[in-house]
């Protein structure tokens, strides 16, 4: 009876663990209506009134932060960004057969991508500044991390924009996903006349809309928003048919894509490991590497003692077995009249060449720093005669001064110089010469950090007593 008991105890609270990890993982309790969640989508796709001029400016604003390698610059861009409406009224047109709505985002997401092609393609036109900055390279070669954030960020997006009350989820899905970069790359490859810039941009900028669209599918479907009904079945048919021709059509290619990727970054990948275990030698180092998935071929410069021709072949008999096989690898040794001196360069000596730069300009700047030091106590010299002189007019009781700098402790704790003024006199002078001599001495050294003192010859003499006593 009690193992009866205990079993019966042990299946309910199984039971209710599931029942409570559902829930919390649900995504449909706090779902919108269905209606509500097509027009916020649907809302997103027009392209009209503002909406096109805060396109234009992001673009701008875009192509500015590219050009001058400004990653804060480019987030703000994709921050008001609106790209990600139509992608995703794409994605719920076909989830819910709705032939005019795909039809109708198409042609915006169309509208938009021409207008951000013309306009950075105008801007970078009219710049002096033609340099691949670091922020426009890593937009011309997607790789499959690119196909995965668009997916999951799409996935992100979908969720957001499904809730009943609104997040703040699509604006980080613009940042992550990266629409508006690619575009703008592509218009600077169009500008200076770089295709390559082109195809990689445009490249990467079809697989987040692809894959947005496709994160957005699986979404809806996720979330059962009713599929729209048609009043001839006909119709239906035809519309459903044309719908998964355009998935397919899209779908298939990016699939091709996809996969060419991931076999790229797997091929690179094992290349790397496989140049990280076979290369290690005491005497020996690998200078710089270079790998090139499409031949095959795994390139690299060798410094220190060259390794025989024996040690190479039985490198590459291990290329099988770290699953390379078919890959070639071209070794340049430093007893080699076939050295990579680019590749060199390009490794050890570009770095060696960028710390000694950099040493050099810290150099530079700590002289041009002590050189103004020494300016300005030169300029304080040689204008002590002519202080002396102007004060000596003014007040002929004055019979020496002191001129110097210093640090006012602890008054100013942030340490700044000050210029001392010690004014001796044969009688002592009023409040109002003080103050004037100390305004005249403000205006006369171009400073407002000084210091004076005034002294009487008598105050010395009494001074100069007690210390001999």
């Amino acid at each position: 009876m009690t193992n009866t008991s205990n079993k019966h105890n042990s299946s309910f609270n199984y039971t209710s663990r599931l029942r409570r990890a559902r829930h919390r993982f649900s995504l449909l309790a706090d779902k919108a209506e269905d209606d509500e969640i097509e027009r916020r989508i649907r809302d997103g796709i027009e392209l009209s009134g503002a909406i096109p001029w805060i396109l234009i400016f992001a673009i701008f604003i875009a192509s500015v932060g590219l050009n001058i390698n400004s990653t804060a610059v480019v987030i703000g861009a994709m921050l008001i960004s609106p790209l990600m409406g139509p992608i995703m009224g794409v994605g719920l047109g076909v989830a819910v057969y709705d032939f005019k709505l795909v039809k109708r985002a198409l042609f915006n997401l169309g509208i938009a991508t021409l207008i951000s092609l013309v306009v950075s393609t105008l801007y970078f036109s009219i710049s002096p500044l033609d340099n691949a900055q670091s922020e426009l390279l890593s937009r011309t070669s997607p790789t499959v991390w690119d196909v995965l954030i668009a997916l999951f960020g799409g996935l992100a997006g979908i969720i957001g924009i499904t809730r009943e009350e609104k997040s703040n989820v699509i604006p980080g899905v613009a940042i992550a996903t990266a629409l508006m970069p690619p575009v703008c790359t592509a218009g600077f490859g169009i500008a200076t006349g770089q295709w390559s810039f082109v195809g990689g941009a445009l490249y990467l900028y079809t697989i987040n809309c692809v894959f947005i669209s496709l994160a957005t599918i699986i979404g809806i479907r996720i979330l059962r928003l009713k599929p729209h009904s048609f009043a001839d079945e006909k119709v239906e048919r035809c519309v459903k048919i044309s719908l998964l021709m355009i998935a397919m059509v899209t779908a298939i290619p990016s699939a091709y894509l996809a996969t060419k990727l991931v076999n790229e970054e797997v091929f690179k990948s094992t290349a790397n490991k496989f140049i990280t275990q076979e290369f290690t030698f005491k005497e020996t180092q690998v200078a710089s590497s270079k790998i090139d998935s499409k031949t095959r071929t795994i390139e690299l410069a060798l410094v220190g003692l060259p390794l025989s021709q024996a040690t190479l072949q039985n490198i590459e008999g291990r290329l099988a077995v770290a699953n390379l096989e078919g890959t070639k690898i071209i070794v340049h040794q430093t007893n080699d009249d076939k050295v990579d001196v680019t590749a060199l360069k390009s490794g050890v000596l570009s770095d060696l060449y960028l710390n000694g730069q950099e040493a050099l300009r810290q150099k530079d700047e700590q002289v041009k720093q002590l050189q103004q030091e020494l300016r300005v106590k030169n300029a304080l010299f040689a204008n002590a005669n002519d202080v002396f002189a102007e004060l000596r007019a003014q007040y002929p009781t004055v019979s020496s001064i002191f001129l110097g700098q210093g640090i006012d402790l602890p008054t100013d704790p942030n340490q700044k110089q000050i210029l001392q003024l010690s004014v001796r006199t044969s009688e002592p002078l009023s409040s109002e010469d003080q103050i004037r001599i100390e305004n005249w001495f403000k205006v006369r050294m171009k400073t407002d950090a000084v210091l004076l003192n005034f002294l009487v010859n008598q105050d010395i003499v009494n001074q100069k007593d007690s210390s001999s006593n």
